[in-house]
């Protein structure tokens, strides 16, 4: 299967879950670029997991989605045009919550708009920028998620 195929929600998941449980099985580190070529961030070693930080409050941290490393037609995208489109995507990974996000039932009265492990919508100048392990990670308010899509790959900025 090539990363431009189209891949279901939970498709991902079975097979992130197989990746986690082999991963469980021989021990192995998985180190960061692994971690995010996977956009799992689950699967960081304890120390990196340990410098993440945690959002206070309402809001989110989110994994901005880098898209693919080369074209359909296998030629290779420059790191810093592949940099450019981390830093103008509109498409995030939720790595975590705050405590009190989505805590607000007058504000939230329909439940949460998003939970860990969803791909979301998100402005592209929304919230604040931080780099960890060499990569964007962005702070956001809990109302800043537009909307929550299964399937990153083909959604850009205009």
């Amino acid at each position: 299967m090539t990363e431009s195929e189209f891949v279901p929600k939970a498709a991902r998941e079975e097979q992130l879950a197989a990746v986690a449980a082999a991963a469980e099985t021989t021990k192995e580190a998985v180190n960061f670029s692994d971690a995010y070529s996977r956009l799992d961030p689950e699967k960081l070693d304890q120390d990196e997991l340990d410098r993440l930080p945690t959002p206070s409050g309402w809001r989110v941290l989110v994994l901005p989605y880098a898209g693919k490393k080369t074209t359909d037609g296998g030629i290779y995208i420059p790191e810093a045009v592949q940099e450019q489109n981390s830093r103008t995507t509109v498409v995030g990974y939720v790595v975590a919550l705050g405590s009190e996000a989505y805590a607000d039932k007058a504000k939230f009265s329909s439940g949460p708009w998003c939970k860990k492990g969803d791909f979301v919508l998100v402005r592209p100048n929304a919230g604040t920028r931080v780099i960890i392990h060499g990569r964007e990670f962005r702070i956001i308010n809990d109302d800043s998620v537009e909307a929550v899509v299964d399937e990153p790959r083909g959604i850009r900025r205009k």
